[in-house]
Parts: C-alpha cells; structure tokens; sequence
C-alpha cells in the first residue's frame, strides 16, 4: 500500500495535490501554484507511481523558490524514516573536501594523497603514477587504480573491499593501470580513501566534522554513517537521511553554498564541483563526484547537476528552473528501475514549470 506526506493514510481514491506540512525542521513549505508550478502534474506523478507504473519509488519531493511544494511518500516509507543514499553519498563527501580546502585543512585539489595518508611506506604496487595520484584525481574518478565497480572482475571492485578488513589499504594497495587523470573508472574505493584524508587533514572523523559543518548548519540532524571494520567512515556510500534532509542539501547547492544567509561551500566550490569535468566510459558528463545531465523541457535544454545513488536515489538540481527534485527509491541493482527518477522529473515535474 502506497504512503503519502507523513504516512498512515490509506490509500483510498486518486491522491489530491495538498500543500506539505510545516514542521519546524527549517522548511518553508508552499502551494505549487504559488511557485509557479502546476499542481496536476505533480498529482498525475503522485498517482502513477501509486499505480504501480513506476515500483519501488518511494518518496519523490520537489522544492521551488527556496520552499517544499510537493512532497509524497509510497511503500511504507514515511516523512521520518531515512533512506539508504548509497552512492548519492559521495556528493556530500566532495562537498567535505571543498570545505576542508576552504578552511585550509588541505591545500587545493593538486595535493598529493599518499603523504596526506602517512606516505608510501607499507603500501604495495608504488610507482611514481601512484605517488602522483591527487584529490582531484579521487574526486573525478580517475587516480589510475586497477579499479572499476561496473567490472566485476576489478580488482578493485567494491564488493571485494567490502570483504576486506582495511578498505582503505586494499585500495592503496592496488597496482595502477594509468596515470592519474588519465582513465576514468568508477571506483567507490577512492572515494573511502578520500574520506580517510579528509579525516588525516581535518584532525576529525569524517562523520564528526560533517556533523560541525555541513549538517548542523543545514539543521539536519540523526544521520546515520555505516563504518568499516576497523572503524573509518563510509564515506563512498550508504549515508542514510530523510528525503527533507536530501533537499536541503539540494537547495544549498541550488544557492551555490549560502543557506539562509550563511556561507557553507564557496560559490567556487559549488561551480567546479557540478561542471563537466571528465567524461565517464558511457559518455556522461562527470564533476567532482557529482553527475550532469541536460533535460528537454518542451523542445528546450534544461542543464541539471545530480547526485545518484544505486536503487532510485537522486538529488537533481535544475539552476535555471530554480529547482530541486528529490526521488528515494529500492530498485537496487535495477537498469530499468534506476530511471525512474529522471523519468518522473522529465515527464512529470519539468512539465509542471510554467
């Protein structure tokens, strides 16, 4: 049975557009067609998804003008209840790496990873390609590693570290198959690293610096991390936080880094991190560990910038439109299903812009 708002309704009838509720958790809530947006495509979306055309959908909001105007819930999914982002994680990880840099906790993008990480020395496979590899290279999926999480034969592919009980080592210990920058290759792996050197340059845990300047200045709060086994933050994936917390983070990237007046991420930061920076083996455009895509919206592009993660989980910012589009979803390892959110957001939501 479908969810809708904050759940415990039944699903009796078609859903009927209503205004999210206010609930002091730092969002201005108001009407779509206060926005400018029209409310029947929002509810033909809301209806489709509890029809079943779109399964395992399971909240879809969208924020217009700086407020929450839409906001649904399905399978037993509710306001409250946070959802696994999987790799969407990794956006939030890349927006720690350029607030570190700004607060001078690390140098720039050019630093070197391995000195950040106590140097080479225990390290298998060194070579001067390894000791070239950089943040940047980490945030753009290209540090040269023998790893790729589309190939299962990798041997870096995250379901063999997982196995591992230093994820951070199994990666660093990886031989190289090209310099840094050179060749891209998704790699979950390199963004644990990542979060290992953020926590080596800020003196704090990934999740305990997150907290002092990213969530709590966002009013955010009961994030959940998972950690490895000898106790590093996963910061490649598998951050859970309720899909009003997803937006708000969305929002602060729609202001390019201010929320409310306050500066969180340079605009700088903002910028390099959600432009095309190396394009992916599929063709796509690539930032630092945040995806491009362009919609059509009646024959006309509209450029977006997303986070994405494995089962229908998407943060999709829209600059020129002044809006932000949240989907969660449990189509986990699923082609068709992981479309579903860019499906809705072309079909239903970008037709409701006027």
């Amino acid at each position: 049975m479908a969810c809708l708002l904050a759940c415990g309704q039944e699903n009796r009838g078609p859903y009927v557009y209503s205004v999210p509720g206010s609930t002091g958790d730092g969002w201005s809530v108001m009407a779509a067609e206060a926005a400018g947006l029209g409310s029947a495509p929002l509810e033909e979306a809301t209806n489709a998804v509890r029809s079943g055309s779109y399964p395992g959908v399971d909240s879809m909001l969208v924020v217009r003008g700086g407020a929450l105007v839409h906001e649904a819930y399905f399978n037993d999914y509710a306001r409250e209840k946070r959802h696994d982002l999987r790799s969407a994680t990794k956006s939030f990880t890349s927006t720690l790496v350029g607030i570190a840099i700004e607060q001078r906790h690390l140098d720039g993008v050019s630093q070197r990873v391995l000195p950040l990480l106590g140097g080479e020395s225990g390290l298998s496979n060194v070579d001067d390609r390894k000791r070239a590899m950089t943040v940047e290279s980490l945030l753009t999926m290209t540090p040269g590693l023998d790893c790729d999480d589309w190939n299962a034969g990798s041997p870096g592919n995250e379901e063999k570290m997982y196995k591992q009980k230093d994820w951070v080592k199994f990666i660093l210990d990886l031989p190289m198959v090209a310099p840094p920058r050179e060749r891209f290759g998704y790699c979950t792996g390199g963004v644990v690293v990542l979060g290992a050197a953020l926590g080596r340059a800020t003196g704090m845990r990934a999740d305990v610096y997150a907290r002092q300047v990213l969530f709590g200045p966002l009013g955010i709060s009961g994030e959940e991390w998972e950690f490895t086994p000898t106790g590093a933050v996963d910061t490649g994936g598998h951050l859970r936080l309720r899909p009003r917390d997803m937006a708000k983070f969305g929002l602060l990237f729609l202001r390019k880094g201010d929320w409310a007046g306050r500066r969180i991420v340079s605009e700088a930061w903002v910028a390099r991190s959600t432009s095309f920076v190396v394009r992916t083996i599929t063709g796509e455009e690539y930032g630092y560990l945040w995806w491009r895509r362009t919609a059509q919206r009646s024959g006309t592009a509209v450029e977006t910038f997303y986070a994405i993660g494995n089962g229908g989980q998407q943060i999709i910012v829209a600059p020129s439109l002044d809006l932000v589009a949240v989907f969660t979803g449990s189509n986990y390892d699923s082609s068709a299903g992981a479309q579903f959110p860019q499906k809705l957001f072309d079909t239903y939501v970008l037709a409701a812009v006027r």
